[in-house]
């Protein structure tokens, strides 16, 4: 009897994707040493707030960020349902561009919480990049470039009703 060799040749597949305007190639079984520069976790973006064309930091997906009032610059109080519209940003080693603030880590309930200047950082379920819906819903407003360690979230005018009700 005969038997017929076969043989197997290995395919590779090679997957390539574009994230935050970064591109990202990987290929199945093998390995590379120059991977690229990963996006800056918080830079600035232009957006309109309530009708103004304003510089606001943004996350690595181009997601507005806001600072909550209540917090303090060492107590995060997003938890629970308000944090599931709310989550807040988190990272092990942030990064900035674009922004002279100064950027940290704190371990918190929710994880290692990304904060800008002392002011710890959330995004809104409801936006996406570029789209600013948040600002004073539930003392949450946009975090700019030039929000200082020292000085409280300032008072910006609110909507006398928020948009949605949650119901918590």
């Amino acid at each position: 009897m005969r038997y017929q060799r076969i043989t197997v040749a290995a395919v590779a597949v090679a997957v390539v994707a574009t994230v935050a305007g970064v591109t990202i190639a990987s290929a199945a079984g093998s390995s590379t040493t120059n991977q690229p520069a990963t996006a800056a976790t918080v830079r600035t973006a232009t957006a309109t707030v309530q009708g103004t064309t304003e510089t606001i930091l943004v996350d690595a997906k181009g997601l507005p960020l806001y600072v909550y009032k209540p917090d303090t610059p060492t107590t995060s109080r997003v938890t629970g349902q308000l944090a599931a519209l709310w989550p807040p940003l988190t990272a092990t080693a942030p990064t900035v561009q674009g922004a002279s603030g100064m950027l940290t880590s704190a371990a918190t309930a929710n994880g290692r919480q990304v904060a800008y200047n002392d002011h710890f950082l959330y995004t809104f379920v409801e936006d996406s990049p570029g789209r600013v819906t948040g600002q004073g819903v539930q003392n949450f407003f946009v975090a700019t470039p030039n929000m200082s360690a020292a000085a409280s979230v300032p008072a910006q005018s609110a909507p006398t009703t928020p948009p949605h009700s949650y119901g918590y």
